[in-house]
């Protein structure tokens, strides 16, 4: 057992405990409050001036698939060769001995859902891992999360751009996404009626990787940064009955009352950095502020490797400087990314009962650019 006193707690879900202890066995807590009961034995960490907070969550990466210091050897987020890829599985594209997972942990970054990029209409599934292991069948935490979708430029420049491929347009690309879910709601049915009259059922395989989107089972991962493409989304979802999540909202700030209408999650970034497309020519770390003050359950999302994952913090540290409430950000990076990845009853707050995954902080991540993390824990274990 590790018996963590005189700690300055950041549960998230619940108040701040000034001085606290946290008891971890087997991996998971099992005690925490100002002071809990510990058995004789017990291995001590003093944290006395130190910040113990939840590790980090990011909803939308693509670290394992898109490789730190390579070029296409490492690239693997993106198949390039039909606009149509549900069949696609993160997965088996992950390296985790990328150097990326030891820098994220370094953040204090503990677990994110990475997956394919927005090259495609329909790009294949998310997944929720640990950032700690060297096989990744052993750090999922949820193995299909959402399906990724993708809206405006990054689909029409791929294909395009080519010549006459489709999609040329945005007509295209929801043209393309509507024929799909139709194809999939057709597929299911289809199945329905030949286990009712108990004839051999159909296959197809991308329409299997398609069949828990249309029984609402995963949500569609949305790209759309334009206020347009936001709202094509939604639209279509609600054609088709399907759950989503929308990814980016660059422009979010624009379209404030229909996103509360609609009620979805809204992962919003990468906010750093230059503009480097037409896109992005409203990005603003004000966006999540805005989103969240208005109601929204608000993710802050990295997109890493376009920004670092061991700067998921810094970001949250930005939104707030321009706007974002404190306790808003936190969520934003802990409890609310496992809400929507389906991962909160294992992570993303410091509860008994969950992983034992957590960051002893030498200065507070969120306001202090020179804070550090001391050490970071994942399933009880120091791994950094």
């Amino acid at each position: 057992m590790l018996h963590i006193i005189n700690a300055a707690l950041k549960p998230v879900t619940s108040p701040d405990i000034p001085c606290g202890e946290m008891l971890i066995d087997q991996g998971r807590i099992v005690a925490i409050g100002e002071k809990v009961n510990a058995p004789e034995g017990c291995e001590v960490y003093d944290a006395k001036g130190l910040l113990v907070t939840p590790g980090f969550i990011d909803a939308h990466t693509h670290i394992g698939l898109h490789e730190e210091s390579i070029r296409w050897e490492g690239a693997d987020y993106n198949e390039m060769s039909a606009p149509i890829t549900p069949e696609m599985r993160a997965i088996d594209a992950i390296n985790p001995r990328d150097e990326a997972f030891r820098n994220a942990l370094a953040g204090g970054v503990t677990t994110a859902v990475t997956g394919p990029g927005s090259a495609n209409v329909i790009g294949g599934t998310f997944t929720a891992i640990k950032l700690h292991g060297d096989n990744v069948d052993d750090m999922i935490l949820r193995e299909a999360v959402a399906m990724k979708i993708a809206m405006g430029e990054n689909p029409k420049g791929c294909y395009g751009q080519q010549g006459k491929k489709t999609p040329v347009t945005r007509m295209a690309i929801a043209a393309l996404l509507r024929g799909t879910l139709a194809k999939a709601k057709k597929y299911a049915a289809d199945i329905a009626l030949a286990d009712a009259e108990n004839k051999p059922r159909p296959f197809d395989f991308q329409m299997e990787a398609m069949l828990p989107v249309i029984n609402r089972e995963i949500p569609l991962k949305a790209h759309a940064h334009r206020a347009d493409d936001i709202l094509t989304v939604l639209r279509v979802c609600k054609e088709y009955d399907v759950d989503v999540t929308l990814d980016h909202v660059t422009e979010g700030h624009l379209i404030v009352d229909k996103l509360v209408e609609a009620g979805k999650p809204v992962l919003v970034g990468p906010s750093f950095g230059s503009k480097t497309k037409f896109e992005l020519k409203e990005k603003s770390f004000q966006t999540p502020g805005i989103l969240s003050n208005a109601g929204l359950d608000v993710c802050i999302i990295t997109d890493a490797p376009v920004i670092p994952l061991n700067y998921l913090p810094l970001c949250a540290g930005l939104a707030m400087r321009e706007g974002m409430a404190e306790e808003a950000a936190w969520k934003a990076i802990t409890i609310n990314p496992a809400k929507v990845a389906g991962i909160e009853a294992r992570v993303g707050s410091l509860e008994v009962g969950k992983d034992a995954d957590f960051t002893i902080w030498q200065g507070n991540p969120l306001t202090d650019i020179q804070a550090r993390a001391k050490q970071v824990f994942v399933d009880g274990q120091a791994v950094l």
